[in-house]
């Protein structure tokens, strides 16, 4: 491996996560205990070759966005799933993330550019020319034996140790992407040293990952931080540094933070377990809010002007889901455990005890509201992904309620607008032995129009706009400044009894040539059962109208012509909030949302 010297680097002292993204300069705390590159000249490792381990959500985009920024070096994602580097090396990619293809096609086709970014399934070819190598494999819960249900299964690890150290031909930096348990680094050093040949050195970094699904891409183009952990060794510290000059090519250095190798592997674990106790802490207030009459909304909104508390992650729902936040608390109740530490391992489990409580109460809300009985009802599940903007299905909410509901001998129907039908069947399929008789049960449908058509209820199990009947405001600056935000109160429609006939709808969305006529009305018809009359006031037809052209200049449903194919009493269990209930509500849709009092709250 090339080395080259350099004078010494900029200051990198380790500073605090505190996000720079602010609208004035303040000073930030450095780590004392931590060390910086400034003090001694150190000889810089030139990185031509970068592989990644893993053709996953992590190494896939995390190469994209390397290769597209450093056109010099040469970065090659690597997995043994022939599949999934098929899918790669197309425009039909096999995840979705925003932004994604734009970043990856100029490096992936030479667009404007000489090509650097490479999708192979010849491992050990690719770690061979390597100078950096990403472990961007999976660790995902330890299903048996030792610590199951709670301890990482490092099997992938191991794995991919293993081959590195019998291809390594020459002096190699491994770098740990996914989330290890602390001393990980230790177990990954031990094979090298049983196994690498006589005179190959390899230097282990921690870099862990921070990316959220659906904003990954700016998450790796405008990082809060750059987090790379390493030995306090003269080899270690030129390690660190050449991985730090490969992100210094586009985030500033004050961004890229250096530490301790545990305490980077710590880091990981310690930010998902934080952001999942704050999910599982407004859960929690959002029963109590049900209980008492208080609005879930308006209190994390009043508790997130509090600059100590801030507005992230005060979002009610049926709980969170992904591949992380539940494995990665786990993990750490499992440590906690391990070196005997039970009270620390009850707090920390107790946040994925109320992850699992919330969506029992979700259940058990849909099943009161419906008389008690779900049986021959036809339920429509809108979302399965477990969050908005991605095709990933782990850990999903929608997951558990499908199952339940099924349990409850009611007809489901399931739509998403970015998770595959395979993907589906997959997740529902998991561990379930009696899914050829479950799976009469399901249908997977093509549009949310489709799903909800003669549907006793609906349940909202992701986010997505297409959802959100809620007015959309237009950007404000000002919005960052929360002194300067309004909390404004949705208005009720005017009451009318005009009847009148229904416009014409196409697939749930409203027919253009519709508007025209429903312009000189004066009220939408509730002789065919748009409302529930005696439930509330029908909804003005200037509101309708607005709402039409709305929704179709942004492609969201259109829920008046839902209220027209649903079975009465219509229900709609809003499991992330996202609809305006009183809107809905006009037009004869009985709302349950989160955290809010309603005719099934238990």
């Amino acid at each position: 491996m090339s080395l080259i010297m350099e004078g010494p680097m900029v200051d990198m002292l380790p500073q605090d996560c505190t996000n720079l993204a602010t609208t004035h300069q303040t000073q930030r705390p450095s780590n004392p205990h931590a060390f910086s590159f400034s003090q001694t000249p150190v000889v810089r490792r030139k990185i031509r070759k970068i592989c990644s381990l893993g053709a996953g959500y992590v190494g896939g985009p995390t190469c994209a966005v390397i290769a597209n920024k450093c056109p010099d070096i040469q970065v090659i994602v690597a997995d043994l799933n022939s599949q999934r580097i098929a899918s790669w090396n197309t425009d039909h990619l096999p995840i979705y993330e925003p932004g994604l293809i734009e970043v990856l096609k100029p490096a992936r086709d030479g667009i404007d550019r000489t090509a650097n970014l490479i999708f192979s399934d010849n491992v050990r070819e690719s770690i061979a020319a390597a100078d950096l190598i990403f472990l961007c494999v999976p660790t995902p819960t330890k299903f048996t034996g030792m610590g199951a249900g709670r301890a990482a299964d490092l099997v992938f690890v191991e794995k991919a140790a293993r081959m590195i150290a019998e291809v390594a031909e020459d002096d190699k930096i491994v770098v740990e992407k996914s989330t290890v348990p602390c001393k990980t680094a230790d177990r990954i050093r031990g094979t090298f040293s049983a196994m690498g040949k006589p005179g190959v050195r390899f230097d282990i970094l921690s870099n862990p990952e921070f990316l959220a699904e659906g904003t990954a891409i700016n998450d790796l183009l405008v990082p809060d931080r750059i987090l790379i952990g390493s030995l306090k060794t003269e080899q270690g510290l030129q390690a660190c540094a050449a991985l730090a000059d490969v992100y210094a090519r586009w985030v500033p250095r004050e961004r890229i933070i250096t530490m301790n190798l545990w305490s980077a592997e710590m880091a990981k674990l310690a930010a998902n377990a934080l952001l999942a106790q704050r999910i599982s802490s407004i859960n929690a207030l959002s029963a109590v809010c049900e209980a008492t009459g208080a609005d879930i909304d308006e209190v994390a909104f009043a508790v997130g002007l509090d600059r100590r508390i801030g507005s992230k992650m005060l979002k009610s729902s049926i709980g969170f889901g992904g591949s992380c936040f539940k494995k990665d608390v786990l993990n750490l109740v499992y440590i906690a455990e391990t070196m005997h530490l039970p009270e620390v391992a009850s707090y920390w489990n107790s946040v994925v005890e109320i992850n699992e409580y919330q969506k029992d109460r979700f259940i058990k809300r849909i099943v009161a509201c419906l008389f008690q009985t779900l049986t021959n009802k036809k339920v429509a599940i809108l979302g399965y992904a477990y969050k908005k903007d991605t095709g990933d299905t782990r850990e999903s909410a929608a997951i558990s309620i499908v199952h339940h509901l099924i349990v409850e001998n009611a007809e489901v129907t399931i739509y998403d607008p970015k998770v595959e039908e395979s993907a589906i069947w997959e997740s529902l399929s998991c561990g379930n032995d009696k899914f050829d008789k479950v799976k009469q049960r399901i249908s997977v449908c093509k549009t949310a129009f489709e799903a909800c058509e003669d549907a006793d209820a609906v349940v909202i199990a992701t986010e997505w706009d297409e959802f959100s009947n809620k007015t959309i405001k237009l950007p404000n600056t000002t919005q960052s400044n929360p002194a300067k935000i309004s909390h404004s109160i949705t208005q009720r429609a005017s009451n009318s009894s005009q009847d009148s006939e229904p416009p014409a709808f196409t697939n749930g969305i409203s027919s253009k040539s519709s508007l025209a006529d429903l312009s000189s009305r004066t009220s939408v018809a509730d002789d065919d059962e748009t409302a529930v009359k005696g439930t509330a006031p029908l909804v003005s037809i200037r509101e309708h109208v607005a709402t039409i052209e709305q929704n179709q200049s942004d492609g969201r449903l259109d829920w008046s012509h839902v209220a027209r194919v649903m079975r009465k009493p219509m229900y709609v269990f809003d499991g992330r909030n996202v609809v305006d209930a009183a809107k809905l509500a006009r037009l004869g849709f009985r709302v349950e949302g989160i955290g809010k009092a309603g005719t099934g709250t238990l």
